[in-house]
């Protein structure tokens, strides 16, 4: 994620700010990952961020950070103190926040008249595709192409570009403006034609039934490896597998416990099932014969992670973008 946040904000620095002594605002800025690529170069910046713990880490590592929630009022007190953004950002937030018209009236006061907005969040197609229900719990809001360029319309603001992403297994990278500033890309069009099916009922009739298969292959396939007495632990206790071990019915039955490497997960339990959540050195001391991989979304690190797990006979079962078993 370090790498993609990266790229991100080269792609913001090297395509959208022409103009001298840019001002960059991001939303929902964290402990500033993406904000720190403007300071290293020095490129004027402040980051939205409302947790004040995680907004002071982002500070003492020297990114200038706010603590607030982002609307009307907050983009006045911006303006007053740096003037108005050339760019505003944001990155897995904007599907966070439960009234999406208090963001569009603070970005309508604090962008300059060809400033840009550049988001990125959870794709509702690549969800509806791939049948990823485990992203579906109560902070989460999903976003097409459709509904977000119908939001910024009412503000006055076009959408010129998007870019699909790999991020959290499956993102869309939405590039606004305000309208008749810049030219909008074919790939706007392309993928609204793409989107038609997503205001049809059938569509996510299908979804069920896919999500349903999904669903009964996992539990089947855990049912089996622990008839054969294998041992199997989850592996990252991520907000997704909430969802999919309650959706599922995965019990200390089928797994023994999660591991984590985040100590303040770790002594904890899942939510709804009680499955303890423990260190990762529980994990490495004594390797289980599977381990279900629930942070799918960062399959190549943590494999390339865990090769002595691999080494000694360990497999990996995952279940996006279908349920198998990796050796």
């Amino acid at each position: 994620m370090a790498l993609h946040f990266q790229e991100f904000a080269e792609h913001v620095i090297n395509d959208y700010l022409s103009s001298q002594n840019p001002f960059v605002v991001e939303i929902g800025s964290n402990d500033g990952i993406m904000l720190r690529h403007f300071v290293q170069i020095g490129i004027r910046h402040l980051g939205i961020e409302p947790s004040a713990n995680v907004a002071q880490v982002a500070i003492d590592n020297g990114v200038n950070t706010l603590c607030s929630f982002f609307g009307k009022d907050c983009a006045y007190k911006i303006v007053q103190e740096y003037g108005q953004a050339d760019a505003f950002l944001g990155a897995n937030v904007m599907c966070h926040i439960p009234y999406l018209h208090s963001v569009g009236e603070g970005i309508k006061i604090l962008l300059k008249p060809n400033g840009i907005v550049i988001f990125e969040d959870p794709y509702l197609g690549d969800i509806i595709e791939k049948a990823t229900y485990d992203q579906i719990y109560e902070e989460h809001v999903f976003f097409s192409v459709s509904s977000i360029r119908y939001l910024f319309e009412m503000y006055g603001m076009e959408m010129v570009d998007i870019e699909s992403q790999e991020a959290h297994g499956g993102s869309m990278r939405y590039v606004i403006a305000y309208k008749g500033v810049r030219p909008i890309s074919y790939r706007v069009f392309k993928q609204l034609e793409k989107e038609l099916g997503l205001d049809r009922l059938e569509t996510y009739k299908r979804f069920r039934e896919n999500c349903e298969l999904f669903r009964d292959t996992l539990m089947t396939l855990l049912n089996s490896i622990r008839e054969q007495g294998k041992r199997i632990v989850g592996y990252a206790a991520t907000s997704k597998s909430t969802t999919l071990i309650n959706y599922c019915g995965i019990t200390t039955d089928h797994i023994e416990f999660i591991s984590d490497t985040t100590p303040i997960k770790q002594g904890k339990f899942s939510p709804g099932t009680h499955i303890p959540i423990r260190p990762h050195e529980e994990f490495m001391a004594n390797y289980p014969d599977y381990a279900l991989l629930f942070a799918y979304n960062h399959k190549e690190e943590i494999m390339a992670k865990e090769q002595k797990f691999m080494e000694s006979g360990g497999k990996w079962i995952v279940y996006v973008p279908k349920v198998e078993v990796l050796e």
